[in-house]
């Protein structure tokens, strides 16, 4: 009885003391160590998000959902504006924009719809470890959603950018469920430049404001060069939906496949035992180090290189303005939940756009402040620091062993036998084109053309067919 007693005294505190660091985390101790940016490289963000909240608009003449400062576009540069009428639920509404000021050719991407059934089927049409591309894993339903984006609008980007003298840059931004299918959008661009017109890959750029999970580690730390991604304080609602959704898919994958064993076994009624199973799977990610977790390919991340916007609070009347910071973390990528107040209202596009321009007004007051005396940090010392940082980052994925993690990013993921993939398959891939439609390109063949068809039915990527015998799945200890 008093062995009892006190094992559950422990179990007690031990629960207490977790749930008393869940409750006390917050949002700025995830980048408590990153770098501050520069005005420089957080400049076309708030203008970035200005363009993901026009898709909102019906006539940028007339608009309703003004920002605090306007929009500062120029409505007859909007090329295309598409909706769900016209997509019929394959991807979110987007609006095809020329930035002739900053020669930028912009596709940007709308958020998540609470009213749209389509909006949640692309969300859930997904698994664990259910799609690979890339040498990595990446979200089914936005890989998909990505894909016949490209198909629609492909040749109309690819046209803008030779009319305009292949000078322009081409970006993709995206918020919430459409910052998946932008990011996905940037890998199948960069690995395919030659149907883009031989688009440099200096001239590709990806932002995407609050982040859905939709690519592997290895994936999210190679593309850091072209992708980026802002958060805005607290971790957002979608990405906790993603979260607990592949995580509870899982979880009971793997509750269905103890009930049965258990069953078998034993003799005892799987369901007597299911509230049991339940709870301690659901809990297991808490005991499991952080290293076991990253060798797991399958687990999904936000892509890219970070950019946290932190406000910081100096009485119960008051704020801090808000700084940046920025890494591309690899260990440690915002893997919190944090409980907070105010996790709709950070998610929120008109608030990341609203504090993102507060933040770059900051960082230009005091830039100017000091325009007598030369800058800490010269802006080609940044651009230089910046690309040491994704090396580094891309050398520390592959000391820590991540699957398939490359040390350049222009490397091939190697097989498991070390061996590169063959260059044919690279080459007939990039030489796919759609019969059928004069020569236009078609998407979906030339992602088809890095895949077959598993034992389970499911496209697989054919350089890593044998691997996927070969994926250590964290099992509970």
């Amino acid at each position: 009885m008093f062995f009892c007693c006190g094992v559950e005294s422990v179990v007690i505190l031990g629960f207490g003391r977790w749930a008393w660091k869940r409750c006390t985390y917050i949002g700025a101790n995830d980048s408590a160590n990153w770098t501050l940016a520069t005005p420089e490289e957080f400049e076309p963000i708030p203008r970035m998000s200005r363009l993901v909240l026009a898709v909102y608009e019906s006539d940028l003449h007339n608009p309703q959902f003004i920002p605090q400062h306007g929009y500062r576009l120029n409505p007859d540069w909007v090329i295309k504006r598409v909706t769900y009428e016209q997509t019929q639920g394959r991807a979110p509404p987007y609006i095809i924009y020329i930035d002739h000021d900053h020669k930028e050719i912009v596709l940007a991407i709308r958020g998540l719809n609470l009213y749209k059934e389509s909006d949640y089927k692309t969300l859930l049409d997904n698994r664990l470890g259910m799609q690979m591309f890339d040498g990595g894993f990446v979200h089914h339903g936005l890989l998909k959603s990505a894909v016949w984006l490209l198909n629609e609008e492909g040749e109309t980007l690819k046209r803008l950018w030779e009319e305009n003298g292949k000078v322009y840059d081409m970006v993709f931004a995206g918020h919430s469920l459409g910052s998946g299918v932008a990011a996905l959008s940037t890998v199948i661009v960069v690995n395919h430049r030659d149907k883009l017109g031989g688009i440099p890959r200096e001239k590709i750029r990806c932002y995407v404001m609050a982040p859905a999970r939709c690519m592997s580690l290895n994936l999210a730390v190679k593309y850091a060069d072209v992708i980026h991604s802002i958060i805005l304080q607290c971790r957002h609602e979608l990405d906790i939906y993603l979260l607990f959704l592949s995580r509870m898919i899982s979880y009971l994958e793997q509750l269905l496949h103890w009930k049965i064993s258990l069953s078998q076994s034993s003799g005892v009624d799987p369901l007597d035992s299911l509230p049991c199973l339940l709870f301690f799977v659901c809990l297991r990610d808490t005991f499991i180090p952080e290293g076991r977790k990253l060798r797991d390919p399958r687990r999904l991340y936000a892509p890219g290189r970070m950019y946290h916007i932190v406000e910081r609070k100096f009485c119960r009347c008051g704020r801090f303005p808000p700084e940046v910071r920025t890494a591309i973390p690899v260990d440690g990528r915002f893997e919190h939940i944090v409980l907070s107040c105010n996790a709709t209202s950070d998610h929120g596009i008109i608030w990341i756009e609203r504090e993102s321009q507060k933040a770059l007004e900051k960082m230009k007051e005091i830039s100017s402040e000091t325009i007598t005396t030369p800058p800490d940090v010269q802006k080609f010392e940044r651009m230089q620091t910046i690309e040491q940082e994704h090396r580094d980052a891309l050398e520390r994925a592959v000391s820590l062993n991540i699957p398939h993690a490359v040390a350049t990013p222009d490397a091939e993921p190697c097989m498991d036998n070390g061996t590169a993939p063959s260059q044919s398959e690279g080459e007939q891939a990039s030489k796919t084109k759609s019969t059928s439609s004069g020569g236009k390109t078609n998407w979906d063949e030339v992602v088809k053309k890095l895949f077959k068809k598993g034992e389970s039915g499911h496209l697989v990527l054919n350089k890593d067919v044998t691997a996927l015998n070969n994926i250590s799945v964290v099992q509970p200890s």
